[in-house]
């Protein structure tokens, strides 16, 4: 089995005959009910998380971006999503938002929907976490109060503000062309997450020369993001015309050296 490849198939039964626990981080999403049509192709979502979670390394993460349908009400796929991927064996070691800043859907009788669940699983404790940072509004020596003692008197203490924090699991993008990406052929994909949410979920819970796997890889998203941050990466989709089009995106990023596995 060679890293770095793009391969055409039903991923179900590609990972059944791939070695056991050789996956760092999945970073994946799956189809969403009949929100889009992926070329008449659909999946199971328990075989799916099943056969990543065999091959996924202990320690290692899954990400799992997943919407749903809401026509007279939600459908709830999202949240049933989490449960079979616990009953495959995963811990849910976090469920995170993907807030699009500019989505265009809005509902008559309810608030626009703006966001996707981003469920992180875990094959046990997760091994890498490299928290991403963004600037406090302040920052310096403060002036704070301590807690007030017995006698009810406020007392004051210096506190020094960081320049910078983790971030929140709330992470918002700008989507379409120039948001999501700037590769026009992407979109001839019905469904492109953005280019930045994969390579943030990259930096976060993997580190270079980690093996990176998309299962249903569409335009090859997360593979371009793996290959640009030094990881190994396997891509599989069962559309050939999707996993021509990642072949395009990838096509003049430096690669590391394929690996066997």
């Amino acid at each position: 089995m060679k890293l770095n490849s793009l391969i055409v198939g039903d991923a179900v039964n590609i990972l059944n005959k791939y070695p056991i626990d050789f996956v760092d981080l999945t970073v994946t999403s799956p189809p969403y009910e009949n929100l889009r049509n992926y070329n008449g192709y659909s999946f199971n979502p328990s075989s799916m998380l099943s056969a990543i979670y065999r091959v996924t390394k202990p320690g290692g993460v899954c990400v799992w971006v997943v919407g749903e349908k809401i026509n007279g009400g939600r459908s709830l796929s999202s949240f049933r999503h989490a449960f079979i991927g616990k009953d495959c064996g995963f811990i849910v070691h976090d469920v995170m938002i993907y807030q699009k800043k500019n989505t265009p859907f809005q509902r008559k009788n309810a608030y626009t929907n703006c966001y996707e669940l981003m469920i992180i699983f875990a094959k046990k404790k997760p091994k890498t976490f490299n928290p991403l940072k963004e600037p406090t509004k302040r920052h310096g020596w403060e002036t704070a109060v301590s807690n007030k003692g017995p006698d009810a008197i406020n007392r004051k203490r210096p506190v020094e503000l960081k320049k910078e924090k983790t971030k929140n699991n709330i992470w918002s993008y700008a989507v379409g062309l120039g948001g999501t990406t700037s590769d026009k052929v992407a979109f001839q994909h019905p469904a492109v997450f953005p280019e930045k949410l994969a390579a943030d979920h990259i930096l976060s819970w993997s580190n270079r020369n980690d093996v990176i796997l998309d299962p249903m890889c569409g335009s090859g998203t997360t593979c371009k993001m793996a290959a640009l941050h030094q990881r190994y990466w396997i891509g599989i989709d069962i559309s050939k015309e999707y996993i021509e089009i990642a072949r395009q995106r990838i096509s003049n990023i430096e690669l590391l050296n394929p690996l066997e596995v």
